[in-house]
């Protein structure tokens, strides 16, 4: 019989992740599992096997889990924007774009869900059917409740995992901020707001249009 749904908090000794409440995901037999028991315990093949069977998305580093907010419906138009405008684009030159949910290992003991991940030549040998072990561009689109996530941590992280280039998709401030990687890290292509094209070194001749990424019409209260 599945257990009571339980409160917790998960404690690890990583930035971020203490501040996350827990109150259980929901698992494929729809028990509730009350994941702060193994907090900064946690093994590569249990999140594996955990992110294979709930109902949420679940980051993983070092032992440490963290669940990730779900998307509102202004960040799934903006998603779907990119992905649209991006997918043609790659798939004729030969490569494949895919979207979250899918997890990209960043190295042994790390793995993220990117709102979007690319490869230029599709059957590349990274794009596990489980997950991916690497990507030629991956792209946020910045979550409200916590911008250092996407701005600081993630840019260390795919810079860690050598995805060439990182697309930073703000709708707090309406920038697109493209990254490329170099010896040291990332260094900023560009920043690009309204009225500007956000374009990739990566991708010669893609293009997308800043203030139409950001035109999303909300539906009002009635």
């Amino acid at each position: 019989m599945p257990g009571p749904k339980v409160a917790a908090t998960l404690h690890c000794p990583m930035r971020r992740f203490h501040r996350l409440p827990c109150h259980g995901v929901i698992v494929g037999d729809s028990s509730v599992a009350d994941l702060s028991a193994l907090q900064g315990s946690w093994t590569e093949s249990q999140y594996l096997k955990l992110t294979d069977q709930c109902n949420r998305l679940i980051e993983f580093t070092d032992g440490c889990i963290e669940i990730l907010p779900m998307p509102t419906y202004r960040h799934q138009v903006i998603l779907r924007f990119l992905f649209f405008a991006l997918f043609p684009f790659v798939r004729d030159l030969g490569g494949d774009a895919v979207f979250a949910p899918l997890r990209l290992r960043v190295r042994e003991g790390k793995f993220r869900e990117p709102d979007l991940l690319l490869v230029r030549r599709a059957g590349d040998p990274r794009c596990r059917d489980e997950y991916w072990l690497g990507a030629d561009l991956v792209a946020e689109v910045v979550s409200p409740d916590d911008p250092g996530r996407d701005l600081v941590d993630k840019r260390a992280d795919y810079a860690e995992a050598r995805v060439p280039e990182y697309w930073i998709v703000n709708p707090i401030d309406e920038t697109i901020t493209v990254l490329v990687l170099g010896d040291g890290g990332y260094r900023e292509h560009g920043v690009f707001r309204p009225g500007q094209q956000a374009d990739s070194p990566l991708l010669a001749g893609f293009s997308v249009d800043v203030r139409e990424t950001f035109a999303t019409t909300l539906p009002t209260a009635q």
